[in-house]
């Protein structure tokens, strides 16, 4: 074939040259939100709005137009919006979905009164996983329901666990967590402080599941029946609280699984079992299963997420998954899909302390909800870098932080040597930081007695009963409920996304805000990192967010102490008394008017 110059044109150019005229003008390129170039779906919250921006050019002068395009679930009804450009060829549109399940969007663009071929759009919807409320604002509270009886040395039932509902409520709180409330195994049960040799009358750890009472569906018989937990569900509810049980995939060596289905474990030739380990921890009262065994796909596959189903029917709605790094991704990623497809409701939360890339992959493939290494952010640097990461895209599409003060497991050095005020400097940031918080019981009486040189608790529940005084003196109960109340009545720190650090003049003050869109409600948080020293500070207002000059004037509220005054003026000064309360929490608007 020649052209018309009478050159030889080389074989396969006329598709490429075809090709090239029908390829689209115009570039639809950086959207956001997207989860790794839109093979996962990004989060959302019902109620509350989906940014979409996106990079749209084209080559020449001519004027772009642009709209989003959405639809909820099962349905093909689409919805639509105008984009508005934002300068340098960057456009944005909004759209709030109105219930939970997968939402669709696309972006299209075209020349405004031009050719109509020249409309381009995505190439693919990109997905967004819309939850309810909870998934990404709530104030969750950790008990073992057997501490709760009020006679020392008494095993403790979900009976006791309702007489605790009323002042859980009062404090603030959304979710009551449960850890496992199954059967324990006896063989090599645990005793206390982690020892390896068991006293007759040691409850063991509840997370050795399984014994002749059964597994992951049984209850422990000491807690009560089934009807005495339907009696907690229906007591939490009217309390307007929500129960969150542990969904933690391992066995005991009693499971009643290694006599039924052995072949779902990976066996020793001399016919023995490894225990299970996650490093430096090891539990030798635990065993794990074989995901990959020849004859455990699909059996365990399916057993496991039948379990799920079993405590959704109970009534259960939300999972704190234990330790679920240590577990296949792909299994994660379908159990999640499968449970959600048919209840869009149930929320799972990552107990996952590893390396951030198996972090941030567990929250793309499901998880609502993930623990994070605030417990180990001390410093204005460190918890300034690492919540600008958490904030900021891509991170902030796919991972919602939850930030627990404390856990069974883990007892911060911070919290050791801080005393009282360490307690509060870190309740607050984590009540304010993210719209996610939660602290493990004993935290409201600053317990911090630690094994020396760990982490860890000092005689620590997870191996024995505790009766506490709800009422010791130091407590910071009155200081909790209050942080709960202004979460409750500040929509602003009901989510992470709006979070903004600002310059507070002291290395040992943190000062940061968040805002709602329209900014009808503004919150600004100062906290002092030093439980033990006064400190004092100035720091930049920021009036510039509200147009505002250097000069302007906030009306202010301290939401903690119920003070009521004005700023004047862009820099301001606070005083951080840490034995009184080392924090502050304003709300702000501009002045109308004189003083």
């Amino acid at each position: 074939m020649s052209s018309a110059t009478g050159l030889r044109v080389p074989a396969g150019e006329p598709a490429a040259l075809n090709s090239a005229m029908e390829a689209p003008r115009i570039r639809i390129e950086q959207v956001n939100p997207s989860v790794d170039n839109g093979a996962l779906p990004a989060k959302g919250v019902v109620g509350q709005r989906i940014v979409v921006e996106a990079d749209i050019y084209m080559d020449g002068h001519d004027p772009l137009a642009a709209r989003l395009i959405w639809r909820g679930p099962g349905t093909l009804e689409e919805q639509s919006v105008a984009m508005a450009p934002l300068g340098n060829d960057r456009w944005r549109a909004e759209f709030t979905p109105a219930r939970t399940g997968r939402h669709r969007f696309n972006v299209e663009a075209w020349v405004e009164g031009g050719r109509p071929d020249f409309v381009t759009h995505l190439p693919a919807d990109l997905l967004v996983d819309v939850e309810r409320l909870a998934a990404g604002f709530a104030s969750w509270y950790e008990l073992f329901p057997r501490s709760q009886a009020l006679e020392p040395g008494r095993h403790g039932t979900f009976d006791d666990v309702i007489a605790r509902l009323p002042a859980l409520r009062a404090m603030g709180f959304d979710v009551l967590y449960l850890p496992p409330i199954h059967p324990i195994g006896r063989s090599y049960r645990k005793g206390r402080n982690n020892s390896l040799q068991a006293q007759a009358d040691d409850p063991g750890s509840p997370y050795a599941i399984g014994a002749a009472e059964g597994g992951h569906t049984a209850l422990h018989p000491e807690l009560g029946d089934m009807a005495a937990f339907q009696r907690l569900l229906a007591a939490a509810a009217d309390q307007g609280l929500e129960v969150a049980i542990d969904f933690a995939v391992q066995c005991s060596r009693d499971h009643p699984w290694l006599t039924t289905h052995p072949e779902w474990f990976s066996w020793r030739a001399d016919g023995t079992i490894r225990y299970a380990e996650n490093p430096p921890k090891k539990y030798q009262d635990i065993v794990n299963v074989d995901f990959y065994a020849e004859q455990a796909k699909p059996a365990l596959w399916l057993a496991l997420r039948d379990v799920v189903r079993y405590w959704i029917e109970a009534g259960i709605r939300t999972f704190r998954v234990d330790n679920p790094h240590t577990k296949p991704l792909p299994f994660w990623r379908w159990l999640i899909a499968d449970i959600r497809s048919r209840h869009p409701e149930v929320l799972f939360l990552s107990e996952a302390f590893t390396r951030p890339a198996l972090m941030y992959r567990l929250a793309k493939l499901g998880f609502a909800q993930s623990y994070t290494y605030f417990t180990w952010r001390n410093s204005k640097r460190e918890l300034t870098e690492y919540f600008t990461e958490l904030t900021t895209q891509p991170v902030s599409d796919f991972f919602r932080p939850h930030l627990f003060v404390n856990t069974p497991d883990i007892n911060p050095f911070f919290l050791q040597t801080s005393g009282r005020p360490g307690f509060l400097i870190r309740a607050a940031l984590a009540a304010t930081l993210s719209g996610l918080w939660g602290l493990y019981s004993g935290f409201e009486l600053c317990e911090s007695a630690a094994l020396p040189g760990r982490e860890e608790y000092l005689d620590s529940e997870k191996y024995q009963l505790r009766q506490r005084d709800w009422q010791a003196p130091g407590n910071i109960i009155a200081e909790i409920t209050q942080l709960n109340r202004i979460r409750r009545e500040n929509p602003a720190l009901q989510s992470q996304r709006s979070l903004r650090f600002y310059n507070a003049f002291n290395e040992q003050v943190l000062w940061y805000g968040k805002r709602t869109p329209q900014l009808d409600n503004f919150i600004l948080v100062a906290v002092s990192l030093d439980p033990h020293q006064v400190q004092e500070s100035r720091f930049e207002v920021p009036l510039w967010e509200f147009g505002l000059p250097d000069d302007g004037v906030f009306e202010v509220e301290e939401l903690m102490r119920g003070l009521q005054f004005r700023w004047h003026g862009k820099l301001q000064h606070w005083r951080f008394v840490p034995w009184e309360l080392p924090f502050a929490v304003f709300r702000v608007r501009p002045a109308h008017g004189p003083a």
